[in-house]
């Protein structure tokens, strides 16, 4: 039951990230009236995400805590890439997102300031860090769901 939950977690963290980084995002951006609000359905979207993507994270790692009995289990590669995937995911939305909405709360409007105004240039440089840090979540959760297969695979 407990490694149940381990993958049901990881599998949930994944599956949300990409649902919001290729259906979510691109349709806001294609469907809403304007870029503004489509950044911010985005941004309101990956500010859930991370909230469930941190609490998978603990889930996850609590769960295989429970089952192994063991605090060495938590230096597993799988589960290390579990805690970089949660250290990413708070880096982006505590130290990244508060940013850019200030930003875009100075500018009023991200595609109505020009591209060489200083405010979209630093908006422009987080938003870059930001996709760098989701990507690296998910690339992150990739890496452990292999892992996590493979430890199981192992253990048979």
């Amino acid at each position: 039951m407990l490694r149940t939950i381990e993958f049901l977690g990881l599998s949930l963290w994944l599956g949300s990230d990409i649902f919001l980084s290729f259906v979510v995002a691109p349709g806001a951006f294609s469907l809403l009236g304007s870029r503004d609000q489509a950044g911010a359905m985005v941004g309101f979207a990956l500010g859930r995400m991370h909230f469930i993507g941190v609490v998978c994270g603990v889930v996850i790692l609590a769960a295989r805590l429970l089952r192994t009995r063991t605090f060495a289990s938590l230096a597993a590669p799988g589960a290390l890439c579990v805690v970089l995937m949660i250290a990413l995911t708070v880096v982006s939305q505590q130290a990244v997102s508060p940013k850019m909405a200030a930003l875009r709360t100075q500018m009023g409007s991200i595609s109505a300031t020009a591209a060489d105004n200083p405010l979209r240039m630093e908006f422009d440089r987080l938003h870059k860090r930001s996709v760098m840090l989701e990507s690296g979540v998910l690339l992150a959760g990739f890496a452990a769901m292999y892992l996590l297969v493979r430890e199981l695979g192992a253990a048979a």
